[in-house]
């Protein structure tokens, strides 16, 4: 049989390649080309699914799990911020938890540059405005992998499958199926290659002052995959010192300098948030605490194939094309030897590391993640395309390479066959997409222009339908799986009115409720509500409203609002929003009277929170108003019927009214008082029945008169003027003040006080909420708000300023000093 002629190694690039117009035209294409294969392939995947937020294309939610909970809230209050509509700052969030701290949200979940974007849309279309920037952030990843690539090796032929293979970048299973609904994700997606490219500038004394600017660009964005990121364009960086055979040791010694000069450079000018963020975890309430358990391989070799899907594996599919061409690389005779091995190595080595405690731990700054499991899998993908596009660029591979290619994967798609997470579509896929590439090489290897379209058109859409297919898929099996949470629509609209019209803040607050839309609905309807979602959900306001009776989910950091007229006292809560049942209407519920939101306590001792709810809300509002009983001896005629069962998973029913569903079992979840209304006295009508049957219940009988004792007390003695900033609070108090002032907020890090304009010191704690200890006779009490972190972050982001202006500025000192000199 015929050999078929192999092509010349395309020439190793230029240490600065060329700027001309006509020379950047082919890589402008390219990365278009890249951007316009991603857009088709994730738009028609989610309009084939139905889950795209615009009108008829939408058959169902697209905000599944944390996309609807925390992030599209979280881009809601972005926008109030942009439009000046916002109650709070950069700083402090009033509108969330009672009062929390906001810079370490901005910077964990909207610090990145396309979150601006949503100020362009409608409010009310909040959740296009997160697909569009989704969308937009995918495309990017594509554009920058396609850069990359071309700077890396800018071959003489075939540029145009840089573009095909920066979409498949873009496309890879982790984006398409794990990152789309935590976009925050995809800013590493974006990050990698372009910290690859900023190691490629080190090698080649280029862009000093660019370079630690994308470094900080990267990890202010999203400063936790940023961190995988730039492991892994180290690992690319020490690979291409490796395989240069020009560069000696102590070449290769000043290239790390430089790269490491940049990467040091960049993260401190991410400082002011990078720190604020860390510090902000260390005063959060602990998440899931899971230990690592390594996928079985049949898994993992099945999530290398299309139209997979598995929450807890790595999700490394990058279409056919790429695949192929990486695996063919080991075969192919024209690479030099040692680049073929190091970067089929490399790839290998990274694979095998997702697998081993040590260096899983490694990837995830030593901390297993709570949730996904693989969350460094696109530094994966990223060598791999990278791997693939070596192999391109040194010519189509030939008969024996894609023989040889073709081989490891039909390994792989064997070894996958004992996954149940194989699909009727993983196999079609897999034949028709390798037959497509196949083909679509050996017509590129003739080198004919029209064969070469014919080429293009095969490789793209084989990667346009395996991703679209897998997304798809994806799509509708997290639909199934995961919780999802509607759409802005006329229950949104609705609420956010009742809301808006009862509005009274500072005077006092106005909460969204507690059957909520999502576990954020005072940032995504407005108000100043208890709920509160977040990685960041401080460990104090947990333990305090857990305390009072509070319910929550995501072990702890869901934190749900409270309907319960004593905390809505404490918190100087004026109206609520109410609905009644799964499809009731809302309303608007308002109280009677409200302390302000400071008041004052008389001075003692220390106090501390017991076990009981009923007690701990009478300890903080400073009056007795409960009966406490079990539920075979009820509540007394003419008092409100409260149950708390926090543990009980199951129903609740007072007489023969309706069925209440409790969702309470730790340590993931707890149910929080139930309200029943007011007790008919002893009988049927007024016992309250569990099912199933829950000994360790009890039942609050609050007696309402007290209570509006107690609030009285607390009006008449409270701040007689309360006034609030974006991150601050004055009162003005009344005269013959004395004792402690509390503030209905949460005692989080970061509050300094200060009375009659004396010296501020850190606030006091009086349950958990901010409070000072007043001199007699004071008049006005004042707290400010910085969050831990910002000076010491603010401080080593100035040095670091300095330090990228020296090294701007040493080239120019240099030759100044060069041209002093005496011939």
């Amino acid at each position: 049989m015929p050999t078929m002629p192999t092509l010349e190694a395309a020439p190793a690039p230029p240490a600065a390649p060329a700027r001309t117009p006509a020379a950047r035209r082919p890589r402008t294409r390219a990365a278009a080309l890249s951007a316009l294969i991603t857009l088709i392939a994730v738009c028609g995947a989610d309009a084939v699914a139905g889950a795209i937020p615009l009108g008829p294309l939408q058959r169902h939610t697209r905000s599944i799990n944390d996309l609807g909970n925390q992030f599209v809230p979280f881009h809601a209050h972005l926008w109030d911020l942009l439009h000046g509509r916002a109650e709070g700052g950069l700083l402090l969030n009033w509108q969330s938890g009672y009062g929390t701290s906001f810079l370490p949200d901005l910077g964990t979940y909207l610090s990145s540059p396309f979150a601006l974007l949503v100020a362009l849309f409608p409010r009310d279309r909040i959740d296009l405005a997160v697909y569009v920037i989704t969308v937009l952030k995918t495309a990017s990843a594509a554009i920058a992998m396609t850069v990359l690539l071309l700077a890396l090796r800018p071959a003489v032929r075939h540029r145009w499958a840089a573009g095909v293979l920066g979409a498949a970048y873009a496309l890879c299973g982790w984006s398409v199926l794990e990152a789309t609904y935590n976009p925050m994700w995809l800013d590493g997606l974006i990050a990698f290659p372009l910290l690859c490219l900023v190691g490629h500038w080190a090698r080649n004394r280029r862009r000093p002052v660019l370079g630690p600017l994308v470094v900080a660009l990267a990890w202010t964005a999203n400063f936790y995959t940023a961190y995988m990121a730039t492991i892994g364009a180290g690992l690319v960086l020490l690979l291409l010192l490796y395989v240069d055979r020009d560069a000696d040791a102590r070449g290769r010694t000043r290239t790390v300098l430089r790269a490491g000069r940049s990467v040091v450079i960049g993260i401190g000018l991410s400082a002011p948030v990078l720190f604020t963020v860390y510090l902000g975890t260390k005063h959060a309430h602990p998440g899931w605490v899971r230990e690592f358990a390594p996928v079985s391989w049949p898994d993992y070799l099945a999530r290398t194939l299309p139209g997979t899907y598995s929450f807890s594996s790595p999700a490394v599919f990058l279409g056919t094309g790429a695949l192929l061409l990486a695996c063919a690389l080991a075969f192919h005779r024209a690479v030099p030897r040692r680049e073929r091995y190091a970067w089929s190595g490399l790839a290998l080595a990274v694979a095998l590391s997702f697998q081993f405690k040590p260096t899983h731990l490694a990837w995830h700054a030593f901390a297993t993640p709570n949730g996904s499991p693989y969350r460094q899998t696109f530094v994966l993908c990223g060598i791999l395309v990278i791997a693939a596009w070596i192999c391109l660029s040194y010519g189509v591979p030939g008969r024996r390479a894609l023989l040889g290619g073709s081989g490891v994967l039909a390994l792989i798609a064997v070894g996958a066959a004992f996954s149940e997470l194989i699909s009727a579509w993983t196999y079609p896929l897999l034949a028709a997409g390798l037959a497509a590439v196949v083909g679509g090489l050996l017509l590129a290897r003739r080198g004919r222009r029209g064969l070469t379209v014919v080429a293009l058109a095969l490789l793209a859409g084989a990667q346009i339908a395996q991703a679209g297919v897998t997304q798809a898929y994806g799509d509708k099996g997290r639909a199934a799986r995961m919780d999802g949470y509607p759409a802005w629509g006329p229950a949104h609209t609705e609420r956010a009115a009742l809301g808006s019209r009862a509005s009274a803040w500072p005077a006092s607050r106005t909460d969204p409720g507690q059957r909520q839309i999502t576990n954020n609905d005072p940032l995504l309807l407005g108000g100043e509500g208890g709920a509160y979602y977040s990685s960041l959900t401080p460990e104090v306001l947990n333990r305090t409203m857990t305390a009072l009776g509070g319910g929550w989910t995501s072990r702890g950091r869901a934190l749900q609002s409270l309907d319960n007229p004593v905390t809505d006292a404490i918190f100087s809560v004026s109206a609520r929003v109410r609905v009644a049942g799964k499809a009731g209407a809302p309303e608007l519920v308002r109280a009677a009277a409200t302390p302000p939101l400071v008041t004052l306590r008389p001075s003692g001792p220390p106090l501390s929170y017991g076990t009981d709810p009923f007690r701990n809300q009478e300890l903080l509002l400073g009056a007795r108003v409960y009966t406490v009983r079990t539920l075979a001896q009820g509540c007394p005629a003419g008092t409100d019927i409260f149950l708390s069962a926090p543990d009980h998973f199951g129903t609740a029913r007072l007489g023969g009214g309706p069925v209440v569903e409790m969702r309470g079992g730790a340590p993931s979840r707890r149910a929080p008082l139930i309200p029943f209304g007011p007790s008919a006295g002893p009988g049927r009508a007024s016992h309250v029945t569990l099912s199933p049957a829950d000994r360790s219940a009890e039942l609050g009988c609050l007696d309402r008169a007290a209570l509006s004792r107690a609030v009285d007390q607390l009006r008449t003695t409270g701040a007689a003027r309360v006034s609030v900033a974006d991150s601050s609070i004055r009162a003005e108090l009344p005269a013959g003040a004395r004792g402690t002032a509390v503030f209905a907020m949460p005692r989080i890090a970061g509050w300094t006080c200060r009375v009659d304009g004396a010296v501020a010191a850190p606030a006091g704690d009086h349950l958990g909420l901010v409070a000072v200890s007043l001199p007699a006779g004071a008049r006005s009490v004042e707290c400010d708000f910085r969050p831990p972190g910002l000076r010491s972050g603010s401080l080593v982001g100035g040095a670091s300023a300095l330090a990228l202006l020296a090294v701007a500025a040493w080239p120019r000192l240099r030759r100044v000093r060069d041209a002093g000199r005496p011939a």
